[in-house]
């Protein structure tokens, strides 16, 4: 379990880097032993031959052999005058094999000699020439077994690795403990603040505070603040959406009782023989009719259910037109309205479903335009496509800010209107879903506002002719 933790991972590893590095310098450091180990040889050496010189004949054979053991070396021959001269020597109990040139070796040479050395365990014979010290003589020679020279250098690397390893554990431990304090803690902090927030993200005390002095860490821990934020801020939003949806749902209730008592009384109004009323009436029905239908619809949205549309094959001139005259009603003058529509264009669709779309759609443009306080004009257009039919409302109006562009149709977010509630390109679009088309923003400028829904020909629902 140790081993799959950060910290535990990051403790092995750094030893074995640092073992890694400690054998990387294991081998140079012990070339260099090996070359220390035979100068050292070369001075003892140097300096029994030159104390054998100075005395002469006074030191005698037992002496001799002292010197040639206390210098651990067979013999030594010095070159001094351009003469060559053997000034201790003993019996070598095998031929030389190799003969090594210390006075000026390069490090390419000492490792790979001393490799050679650490791979031959049998002893050997080995010649070795150097510089005299102090310039005592041209050059020294001295023959050396190589047991002695490998059973120190493999007590020294072994010592160097030893202190090697203590080395890598020191400073794993030490980067163990450096780690768990910068990183391991604060990130079980980040964990802890996620557990902690997940069992109430509503709560906007439980969001995290960025408190790490690490870049990266604080870094992690902003963009976890605000992914909370953001997530809070939407559960409050749809929960007061529900609570709203709750409302609505009890006022459409209500208020489509007391529209259904109104539509009871305006047919008696269409009953009255004055002309005016008369042309009035039906138009009065028509509007009492559709807010019945909103709110029955409204209901049916508070449950998260769109009706499904009602297929049937009508003309969308007289449907436009019904809009048109609402609208001109309602407004104040400024706009003048176009249509560009053949009379006899029929398609296939829920007509109330579409009469909603379109009243939105324009209603939207009118007010849009009004709120300018300059004149303005709003075309509805139409024709068929391969596939099914198209139907445009362009505006001249200010056109929509780019805040509003984003969340188009989302709800309680497209509204632009002062009061408004954004709810109606939602509902618009949706309703055009419900079709099996789609609702999209063609252009969106200074010069106006263009709407485009698209309605298919075949559509899996069944066609109710």
């Amino acid at each position: 379990m140790f081993l799959k933790t950060l910290s535990g991972r990051f403790l092995i590893l750094t030893a074995l880097f640092v073992m890694l590095a400690e054998v990387l310098i294991f081998v140079p450091s012990v070339a260099r032993f090996r070359e220390d180990y035979i100068r050292s040889r070369l001075e003892r050496a140097q300096i029994a031959s030159l104390s054998l010189l100075a005395a002469g004949d006074m030191i005698d054979e037992k002496v001799e052999r002292e010197l040639l053991a206390n210098a651990e070396v067979y013999n030594v021959v010095l070159r001094r005058d351009e003469a060559r001269q053997l000034v201790l020597s003993s019996p070598v109990r095998q031929p030389i094999e190799a003969t090594y040139d210390m006075r000026d070796p390069s490090a390419w040479q000492l490792i790979r000699d001393a490799i050679h050395c650490l791979l031959l365990p049998e002893n050997r014979v080995m010649r070795v020439i150097g510089d005299p010290v102090k310039q005592a003589g041209m050059l020294i020679e001295a023959t050396m077994d190589t047991a002695p020279l490998r059973a120190a250098m493999i007590d020294y690397g072994v010592r160097i690795l030893g202190l090697s390893a203590v080395i890598s554990i020191l400073t794993a431990g030490l980067l163990f403990l450096a780690v768990g304090r910068l990183l391991v803690a604060p990130i079980r902090r980040v964990v802890g603040n996620m557990s902690a927030y997940a069992e109430a993200p509503e709560d906007a005390r439980r969001v995290i505070e960025p408190q790490s002095d690490v870049v990266e860490l604080r870094e992690a821990e902003e963009a976890l603040q605000d992914l909370q934020k953001q997530l809070t801020s939407a559960l409050r939003q749809k929960e007061r959406l529900a609570q709203l949806g709750g409302a609505v749902a009890r006022i459409s209730h209500d208020l489509r009782n007391i529209l259904t008592t109104a539509q009871l009384m305006s047919d008696r109004i269409e009953m009255s023989k004055d002309p005016t009323v008369a042309r009035a009436a039906p138009k009065l029905i028509g509007a009492i009719g559709r807010a019945v239908a909103l709110c029955e619809s409204t209901l049916a949205f508070g449950k998260a259910e769109e009706p499904p549309p009602t297929l049937a094959r009508f003309m969308l001139s007289g449907l436009v037109e019904d809009i048109l005259d609402g609208e001109r009603i309602a407004g104040n003058g400024l706009v003048e309205y176009v249509t560009d529509i053949a009379p006899a264009l029929t398609l296939r669709a829920d007509r109330e479903q579409l009469y909603r779309v379109l009243s939105n759609l324009t209603r939207n443009a009118r007010q849009a335009i009004e709120a300018t306080g300059q004149p303005g004009t709003i075309e509805i257009g139409a024709g068929e496509e391969e596939g099914g039919w198209w139907i445009r409302v362009g505006d001249t109006g200010p056109g929509l800010p780019q805040k509003t562009r984003e969340h188009l149709f989302e709800p309680f977010h497209a509204g632009n209107r002062k009061g408004g509630t954004g709810l109606g390109l939602a509902i618009a679009a949706e309703l055009i879903r419900g079709h099996g088309g789609r609702l999209e923003l063609v252009r969106s400028d200074g010069n106006g506002t263009e709407f485009m829904a698209h309605l298919p020909r075949e559509l899996s629902l069944s066609d109710p002719q």
